[in-house]
């Protein structure tokens, strides 16, 4: 069997996919398209072959994208693979239509309806380029249901077609359960993710400023990301007026995640939020918004707590709320999140995927 994926993004692949890749290699060849943005050599080195396929991931260019589609085109002509494995809404629309011209088998991974969904104008149109690219497609995996019922409400794709996914999954061996920290200097609250407005950080930033303001330094926030230039000058000058401590882009968060008391994401939307997964796999509370992608990784008051996308007042309360819990609940709200995810194993996707693969085995797959 000869795999192509083709993904937008080489560290988020090796990221969140590579023990899915590992079993797909045990099984044939795997190429993979995608931008060179890090971990190419790893990629590499477990046995992929990579061919450099830049996308402008952002923009909307009709002729870039036109350009894009050709080359995906270009490649699956000259690799002929069994099986084509899309992650991310270009390569999803214009790899998948690439493979139903070329008549072969293809499985779509919609990790996310991003920001395209939700603007009045582009959605129709980006709805309807997904029914074009799915019309053929062998199966459409999802991240959250809610993602899931849209597509099939809005007739994108059949609902016999679909497969659920506990997102991309964690491990919980990677992300090991790990004992509530002292609280003696204050709570630290995390933000892990790229700063820009739809991860609400401006609500976020927002409620910093009023709790900073109300608590001083009983409450601490950590930030840790890439931002975007928009926001370079409101994160220099939070920074400097000590409301949150910048840490930059990281690529081992575990320590982070240790330290914190509570890891906050308001994000307007997601697939599956890694981030999540992660901070209630090491054992700590969640405070996230009530959408699809997010809300499936808490247990309103039990595991932390849910708050209204693009709502000040409300992530400002489920701050607040958490803050007037005593250390025990806080500790015991963790324990209760890390046995939550327990059900979002990294091996129970990679099952789930390679069961609606071709050429799929009866082996065990490997842990």
């Amino acid at each position: 069997m000869k795999y192509l994926i083709i993904t937008n993004h080489s560290y988020m692949l090796w990221q969140f996919r590579r023990e899915l890749i590992t079993e797909l290699l045990a099984r044939g060849e795997v190429v993979v398209s995608t931008p060179f943005v890090g971990r190419e050599k790893e990629l590499s080195g477990i046995g992929c072959r990579l061919i450099k396929t830049e996308v402008d991931r952002r923009g909307a260019n009709p002729a870039k994208d036109y350009a894009l589609f050709r080359k995906y085109r270009r490649i699956i002509g000259a690799e002929k693979p069994d099986a084509v494995i899309t992650y991310s809404i270009k390569p999803n629309i214009y790899g998948g239509i690439a493979a139903a011209q070329a008549g072969i088998p293809y499985f779509v991974n919609v990790q996310g309806l991003g920001s395209a969904f939700s603007n009045r104008l582009l959605a129709p149109l980006v709805t309807g380029m997904y029914r074009h690219a799915l019309k053929k497609a062998d199966t459409v995996f999802f991240e959250n249901s809610g993602n899931l019922e849209r597509f099939v409400e809005k007739r994108v794709v059949a609902a016999d077609r679909t497969v659920l996914l506990p997102g991309a999954g964690v491990d919980t061996d990677f992300y090991p359960y790990r004992e509530y920290p002292s609280e003696e200097n204050g709570l630290r609250f995390l933000f892990v993710g790229r700063i820009m407005k739809e991860k609400g950080v401006n609500e976020l930033f927002a409620a910093a400023e009023k709790l900073k303001s109300e608590y001083g330094d009983k409450v601490h926030f950590d930030v840790a990301g890439f931002f975007e230039d928009a926001y370079s000058d409101r994160v220099k000058k939070l920074s400097d007026s000590g409301v949150i401590t910048y840490l930059g882009f990281l690529e081992d968060v575990r320590p982070l995640y240790e330290s914190c008391h509570c890891v906050v994401l308001p994000s307007y939307h997601e697939g599956m939020s890694n981030v999540l997964l992660e901070g209630a796999s090491t054992g700590r509370p969640l405070i996230t918004t009530d959408i699809p992608g997010c809300r499936e990784a808490v247990i309103d008051g039990k595991t932390g707590f849910l708050c209204r996308p693009a709502d000040t007042a409300s992530l400002y309360d489920a701050m607040k709320k958490f803050a007037a819990m005593t250390g025990d609940e806080r500790r015991k709200t963790g324990l209760a999140g890390r046995e939550h995810v327990l059900d979002f194993g990294k091996y129970a996707v990679v099952e789930k995927t390679i069961a609606a693969m071709p050429g799929k085995s009866t082996e065990r797959i490997r842990r």
